[in-house]
């Protein structure tokens, strides 16, 4: 099955909701990753003369940005998955409206209650 990626738009519009969505909840998290899309282009590889190949192509490779919400196993069906790719063109104005959409959602979610875990490692510490 072949994966469909949404336009920057509606990447964002989704993203937006997505933030929205974990603002009042108790638990959850939301997943953010990008890695370098290689489908489709040359990628160097190693040679008997040079058996590292050049990490750094000449020509840019596109990138792919995923969001997903972390589903437990029950509601796997109801897990949200985002993705879209980044032309080399692209890459200023996509990160700038990234970094925006981001910062505006993670303000709003709760932070993590560590106080739990602080409690019992100064247990172990002192006992």
């Amino acid at each position: 099955m072949a994966a469909k990626h949404m336009s920057h738009d509606e990447f964002f519009a989704k993203l937006g909701e997505l933030f929205d969505h974990r603002k009042g909840s108790d638990h959850g998290a939301i997943y953010l990753s990008q890695k370098r899309l290689t489908h489709g282009q040359d990628v160097p590889s190693a040679t008997d003369e040079n058996p590292v190949p050049d990490l750094q192509p000449s020509k840019p490779m596109s990138i792919i940005v995923r969001a997903t919400d972390g589903q437990a196993k029950k509601e796997r069906s109801k897990k949200v998955k985002l993705s879209t790719v980044v032309e080399p063109d692209d890459i200023e104005s996509f990160y700038a409206r990234y970094a925006d959409v981001c910062k505006g959602g993670m303000v709003a979610l709760k932070p993590r209650d560590r106080s739990k875990k602080r409690k019992s490692k100064k247990k172990k510490t002192i006992s």
